[in-house]
């Protein structure tokens, strides 16, 4: 049975990436709205990956003996003045995640729980996998400025990443 601390930070980390999915799915809607599909596919698949996060710690919640608790989600913003405060918003929400998933590794070593910390390990890695991607697009956003052939070379090749495997 895992410890009832732990389990309320699990649900809380459950609820942080579902919140993440949730912006990330409006933030596509965003850009397809806006006629920036490679941006919208890029966002769609953030979406769905922090998705699986969730899956994944509510798997291991359950494995573990735990019980979900699920709350409501907040509103997501759903506009922004172009698609690098959109990237800037998006870094914000994966530096949220991190400092949770900090939170929520520190309570797991604290209590001594070796599997919490185990399966932890895996969202410490991907979290500057994250936080990486996005800052590279926010970098040659910056770059670009108002040039709108570089903001279209960039929609092409934001629009051809692949989901990755977990």
């Amino acid at each position: 049975m895992i410890h009832q601390e732990l389990q309320d930070a699990l649900n809380s980390q459950i609820n942080q990436e579902l919140t993440a999915a949730y912006n990330y799915l409006a933030i596509s809607a965003y850009f397809e709205e806006d006629n920036l599909d490679g941006f919208s596919a890029w966002m769609h698949l953030q979406h769905l990956e922090e998705l699986s996060h969730a899956q994944r710690l509510q798997t291991y919640l359950l494995d573990r003996g735990g019980h979900l608790e699920l709350e409501a989600i907040e509103k997501p913003r759903s506009s922004f003045s172009g698609p690098l405060e959109a990237f800037e918003f998006s870094l914000e929400t994966e530096q949220e995640n991190t400092k949770s998933i900090n939170k929520l590794y520190e309570i797991a070593l604290r209590l001594n729980d070796h599997a919490t910390k185990s399966h932890l390990q895996w969202f410490l890695d991907e979290q500057v996998e994250e936080e990486k991607s996005v800052e590279e697009v926010i970098i040659t956003l910056r770059r670009i400025g108002s040039d709108v052939a570089g903001l279209l070379y960039l929609n092409d090749k934001l629009g051809a990443r692949k989901p990755e495997s977990e």
